[in-house]
């Protein structure tokens, strides 16, 4: 299993007049993870785009739990889910850095896409082949 974890802390702009991180945040610290995981992995999103390729999302799970509050950190664990689609699945675990509970858990669903013609790959592209190789996915 490949995972990541990285930490956030809470920004006062991300919170509300409760010192709560408004929900909307969730899928950012989804996307902070995800470019943590992909440094750490060289599977980034300009390391996609090299090969030709862009990753939309087609799907998003958020899970609220606990809350986040101003001057906490969020603990982000990024966990790739391997599938013989071409697809690229991630879950994540949202923790606080204060208290240790999970506060939030979430998956995400990417594709692999053509940028220039919008065309969506029905394979998997050779590049993620040979990196899942890499990784004995």
């Amino acid at each position: 299993m490949l995972k990541n974890k990285t930490e956030s802390q809470i920004k006062f702009s991300e919170v509300d007049s409760l010192r709560v991180v408004w929900h909307g945040h969730y899928v950012r610290y989804f996307e902070d993870g995800r470019e943590a995981f992909g440094k750490q992995y060289n599977l980034g999103y300009l390391d996609i785009y090299e090969h030709g390729l862009a990753v939309p999302l087609v799907d998003l799970q958020v899970n609220f739990k606990r809350i986040l509050e101003y001057g906490d950190s969020a603990i982000i664990e990024t966990i790739f889910i391997n599938s013989p689609a071409a697809k690229l699945i991630f879950e994540y675990t949202i923790s606080s850095a204060k208290h240790g509970y999970v506060a939030c858990t979430g998956r995400t669903t990417q594709v692999f896409m053509n940028p220039v013609n919008k065309e969506l790959f029905i394979t998997m592209p050779p590049f993620m082949e040979e990196w899942k190789k890499k990784w004995n996915l």
